[in-house]
């Protein structure tokens, strides 16, 4: 009995492509243009083509699956996630789907072989990290991933000579704007709450950004103000107590992260201080909770919708055979309650 199932062939021949470009096209691989992607798309549609997933994996020796690998980090309540990368998960998520792709979560193990169980495993194609605690660390593990000829991906710093491929936001304009913002306002003596050491790159752009505005307001950078925090509350706002109990003045907080924000909004309510009018305060990932603190956080986004997408799509690239560059997202200042209007001199 004669199959009547229409092939990836009877689709190439319509579209005037090859059986392989109809097969990339399905998969939409950056490597086809989006012409002929959608060419191809509708060709199978009006066929009723069903795409046989165990036989083109079987064939390509792919699994369709990407790995996302988390670092565990302070969440909110019991969480071990950052409130930052649940915005972007549900992106990658949706990205994924969009090109029929898996996606395989889990946390990752800090191990020599942690890709063993993916790549090397054959349980995905590639993977995605988000999150990397020690930076310092984390790099020797990226080399290992190199030497082994992995297809990887990471959310982070783009710096010079670093192993892999990175996408991440421009940290050191995202806090100039946000530090010039405050310094618009008439507050003169802004404290930084994060880590700005070489352990911490992303909090180290931020306070270099928020270094640069205070150099053109004619501002000295005064170390005293800067307390070294992780991304938490309790940093945030163990941050406040340090700085009270150091007797330095300060009008102005830039938590290096909206989790650190927060808790420094908690450590001056608990000083007996207001928010904004006593102090001014400013986050930097606008996380969910931003708008919904009291008063509501002026904060740095960043775009995880797109940061989502493009972290898919230059993993993709790299499956096919491309090699993306490392880039930076721009950043935009939401500005909310925390930090009142302009002060009078």
């Amino acid at each position: 009995m004669k199959d009547d199932k229409p092939t990836s062939f009877d689709i190439a021949y319509r579209a005037g492509v090859s059986q392989s470009t109809v097969s990339r096209a399905l998969r939409d691989s950056p490597l086809v243009n989006e012409a002929t992607r959608k060419r191809v798309q509708a060709i199978a549609r009006e066929l009723n083509y069903k795409v046989d997933k165990n036989a083109r994996n079987l064939r390509s020796k792919q699994t369709r699956t990407i790995a996302l690998l988390l670092c565990e980090d302070q969440g909110i309540g019991d969480s071990m996630i950052n409130p930052f990368f649940l915005s972007m998960l549900g992106s990658i998520t949706r990205a994924c789907a969009n090109r029929q792709y898996d996606l395989l979560v889990s946390f990752q193990q800090m191990s020599d072989d942690w890709h063993a169980d993916f790549e090397d495993a054959h349980r995905a194609d590639g993977i995605i990290f988000l999150g990397y605690g020690d930076y310092v660390t984390y790099v020797e593990k990226l080399i290992h991933l190199n030497e082994a000829g992995a297809h990887y991906i990471t959310w982070g710093p783009v710096l010079p000579g670093q192993p892999g491929v990175s996408i991440g936001c421009d940290n050191y304009n995202g806090a100039y704007k946000a530090t010039k913002h405050l310094l618009q306002l008439g507050r003169k003596r802004i404290a930084f709450i994060g880590d700005a050491s070489e352990h911490s790159p992303e909090f180290r752009r931020r306070y270099e950004g928020h270094a640069r505005a205070l150099k053109e307001f004619g501002i000295e950078l005064d170390p005293a103000l800067q307390v070294a925090a992780e991304t938490s509350e309790t940093d945030g706002k163990a941050g406040i107590e340090t700085l009270r109990a150091r007797g330095v003045e300060f009008d102005a907080v830039f938590g290096a992260s909206d989790l650190i924000a927060i808790g420094a909004i908690q450590g001056i309510e608990a000083a007996g201080l207001i928010v904004p009018d006593d102090i001014a305060v400013v986050g930097f990932d606008d996380i969910p909770t931003a708008s919904y603190t009291h008063p509501p956080l002026t904060t740095v986004q960043q775009n995880t919708r797109l940061a989502g997408e493009l972290l898919v799509d230059n993993l993709l690239k790299m499956i096919d055979g491309e090699k993306p560059e490392s880039f930076l997202l721009p950043t935009d200042l939401i500005v909310r309650g925390s930090c009142g209007a302009p002060r009078s001199n």
